[in-house]
């Protein structure tokens, strides 16, 4: 399975960890966990691979998101919260397309892959992606992109894989 965990020192991306189903259901949030593993990187995402894992006996912990809105312009400072649960305060939801629809799918005959959409902050615009293997699109988190409209005014609450400049 892959899982983004969170500590009080920063966000880790663990990529394809072996678990078994009953172990997985165990992992509910704030278990905490031991990891070992490989540092690696691809396509600019830090994660960590041919991991292994312990449960811990502890208190649970579960992040609060770090409002990052102020480091939308500031990619050096806003890569430092990579994987890590963060907010983006009071964007604008814009048009992602020529059509003035809210989102777009990459894949969308059958919507089985990565969700687009666009917003924006003080004359700036953003995109942001969903990624299908992570979020299906049965997911809460799907159906709320899908339930965006333009123009909306909202908080984003997400984990934060990589950034991308969009030109």
């Amino acid at each position: 399975a892959t899982f983004y965990t969170q500590d009080k020192d920063g966000g880790y991306f663990i990529y394809e960890m072996p678990i078994s189903q009953e172990e997985y259901d165990k992992l509910v949030p704030g278990t905490k966990i031991k990891v070992k593993g490989y540092k690696s990187a691809w396509s600019g995402e830090v994660e960590i691979t041919d991991a292994t894992y312990e449960i811990l006996e502890a208190d649970p912990f579960i992040p609060e998101a770090v409002d990052v809105t102020a480091l939308l312009a500031k990619e050096e400072e806003l890569i430092a919260h990579q994987n890590e649960l963060v907010a983006f305060k009071g964007m604008t939801v814009e048009a992602y397309d020529e059509t003035g629809a809210a989102f777009a799918y990459k894949n969308p005959t059958d919507k089985t892959d990565d969700l687009y959409f666009k917003v924006s902050k003080d004359g700036a615009t953003y995109e942001f992606c969903v990624e299908f293997y992570l979020c299906g699109k049965d997911t809460d988190v799907y159906k709320a992109v899908e339930a965006l409209k333009v123009g909306g005014v909202g908080d984003l609450d997400l984990v934060l894989l990589e950034l991308r400049a969009v030109h």
